[in-house]
């Protein structure tokens, strides 16, 4: 994947591209520090239309006129961008993300309000309990049972709540 841009957003970005396993290269003529990672493709120059030649997902975070660029490169190979708080050169969208243990909450704005989608973001993040995997793992528990005892679906999660109240239990 491409990530057009080398500045605080496209290093914001990044991480999130990492963790979902990306491959990524990054184009743009000055690149930050935190960017310069092990396994990530550094180009320091400006934008080419070549850049997007295997390319099937690219991150536009650089300035209107550049990803204006990217955008019309892309559309012409059929591939979406995200713009970062560019709506209108975007054809993709990506919602904040938290991801703790095996649960993923996303937010979206459709491309209208990123600082709030991060901000929601943030709020989510830190209202999360820190031992989101022992909730995961009692939830695991309680439904091989309840899938072996039978019980139907409309009565399994008032019973995981008082499951997972119970974990609390001993700690009062």
């Amino acid at each position: 994947m491409l990530l057009v841009g080398g500045g605080t957003v496209a290093a914001a970005k990044l991480d999130g591209l990492l963790a979902a396993g990306a491959l990524v290269t990054v184009v743009a003529p000055e690149i930050n520090a935190s960017i310069e990672r092990p396994g990530v493709t550094l180009f320091r120059r400006g934008f080419k239309p070549g850049d997007l030649e295997g390319v099937w997902w690219v991150v536009a975070a650089a300035p209107p006129d550049v990803n204006r660029q990217v955008q019309a490169a892309a559309e012409s190979r059929r591939l979406f961008v995200n713009a970062v708080d560019d709506p209108a050169h975007a054809t993709a969208y990506l919602g904040g993300v938290v991801r703790r243990d095996d649960v993923t909450i996303a937010i979206s704005t459709g491309g209208r309000a990123p600082a709030l989608a991060g901000l929601l973001r943030e709020g989510l993040d830190a209202w999360l309990p820190r031992d989101i995997d022992r909730w995961m793992q009692a939830a695991d528990q309680a439904r091989t049972l309840w899938k072996e005892a039978g019980i139907p679906m409309e009565r399994r999660r008032p019973m995981l709540l008082d499951a997972l109240n119970r974990l609390y239990e001993s700690k009062k």
